[in-house]
């Protein structure tokens, strides 16, 4: 575990088969291997590896939902979501477990289930305000924004550290003069030492809801400092994504284009992609309405269909790696992945904006797909991430000179994807 940890993989892949051998009956060990496969990015070994435990101890949870997990990352959506249901079957008077069940629904686009089991969570436990936290977020995915409002506010009771719920709750709705936040929220930002992590939400929820009332200079001014405060909590380089979107000019050139084999021609995947809040969204939404297209929403699965080729999770051998893919095999791995969604229309929607990176491999892999490119103004498009605080990804998004030098590297690629 401490090898892991320390991301010393290949020496605790070592560590977990002797252990192995000294307790051929121990779950600990499969559960150890198997997040070591993970981290080395061999998924398949991962699965087969689960499958094997699982058939031995059919009941454990930590079993059922590595399996789970082990299939979503090898593209078995199908099985993951049978097992799925068993697992939360197994979980129902287990709120622990029931959220750890939830969190794979989540990451499998099932929101109803998620939903499921968030509520079946509070009814267990109906105080933790985690476990509230996270059904709020269940019904903003389900459309019920009026209950979710209503969760936060009973979460910041509960716990009035949790500075999420805080700005979560900002952004359900426009604030008006008359109901708004921004008293009770400047007051829990005073309490707060300088630097504290709840700095940021509760800026970017002032922010909100200042915008909200038409005050944009003080809005914009608490945006930049809930900006800066995150910004400087992260470990990140704009130049390392600036280089990459460099190289994969160059690795994936007019010699690529011209020589690389390419995939027979399988209609039925349409890209939506762009940076964020460019408006995929929307056009995902757009396409879906025809009665021949279905949206996958958000998924990974060209990535990983990519890792599961190249055997890396690190983004530099990766990239490498990936102009020696085979084209025909990359596609008909990501089809069969998006086919175990259970979609069975004629056309399929992936709304994934990062697979802008992937356009060269998209082209070859799928010559018969669409690829819909959404653009905004710079401007525009920058200040809609910059006023966004997001749950994960885009670190470039908190500083303005960052936001610049990525958007130049963004529209080079673009530039050279539609040259090519």
């Amino acid at each position: 575990m401490q090898l892991l940890g320390r991301q010393r993989v290949a020496e605790a892949v070592q560590a977990c088969l002797a252990f192995a051998r000294a307790n051929p009956d121990s779950i600990d060990a499969v559960l150890l291997l198997g997040k070591a496969r993970q981290m080395q990015g061999r998924f398949e070994d991962m699965l087969k590896l689960s499958e094997t435990a699982l058939r031995r101890n059919p009941r454990d949870p930590d079993l059922q939902l590595q399996f789970v997990e082990a299939c979503q990352f090898c593209g078995r959506h199908d099985r993951a979501l049978e097992q799925l249901a068993q697992a939360e079957r197994s979980a129902r008077n287990h709120a622990g477990l029931l959220q750890k069940v939830a969190k794979l629904y989540v990451k499998g686009g099932k929101y109803e289930g998620a939903h499921r089991c968030y509520l079946r969570a509070t009814e267990l436990d109906g105080n933790n305000p985690h476990y509230l936290h996270n059904l709020a977020s269940s019904f903003i995915f389900m459309g019920d924004l009026t209950q979710a409002e209503h969760t936060y506010a009973k979460v910041i009771a509960l716990a009035p550290d949790h500075y999420d719920a805080w700005h979560n709750r900002s952004t359900l709705r426009k604030q008006t003069a008359d109901s708004n936040h921004i008293r009770e929220l400047e007051q829990a930002l005073n309490s707060l030492a300088p630097g504290h992590a709840g700095e940021t939400p509760l800026c970017y929820a002032l922010a909100k809801e200042y915008e909200d009332l038409g005050e944009y200079e003080l809005a914009f001014s608490w945006m930049q400092r809930g900006a800066g405060v995150h910004r400087r909590r992260l470990a990140y380089d704009v130049r390392t994504d600036v280089s990459m979107m460099q190289r994969i000019a160059e690795l994936f050139d007019r010699a690529y284009a011209d020589n690389a084999g390419a995939a027979p021609v399988r209609p039925g995947p349409i890209f939506v992609l762009g940076l964020p809040r460019s408006g995929t969204t929307l056009v995902d939404r757009i396409i879906s309405s025809h009665s021949k297209a279905e949206s996958a929403g958000e998924i990974d699965d060209f990535a990983m269909a990519m890792t599961r080729l190249c055997w890396s999770l690190d983004k530099r051998q990766l990239l490498e790696a990936s102009v020696r893919v085979d084209p025909d095999r990359l596609g008909q791995s990501y089809l069969r992945s998006v086919a175990s969604y259970g979609l069975n229309k004629p056309y399929f929607i992936d709304k994934t904006p990062i697979n802008y990176l992937y356009i060269g491999l998209i082209a070859k892999a799928l010559p018969g797909a669409a690829i819909v490119h959404l653009r905004r103004h710079p401007v525009d498009s920058c200040l809609a991430m910059y006023r966004t605080l997001f749950q994960a990804g885009y670190p470039f998004s908190y500083d303005l000179d960052e936001l610049a030098e990525y958007y130049i590297a963004y529209d080079a690629l673009m530039r050279h994807w539609q040259a090519l």
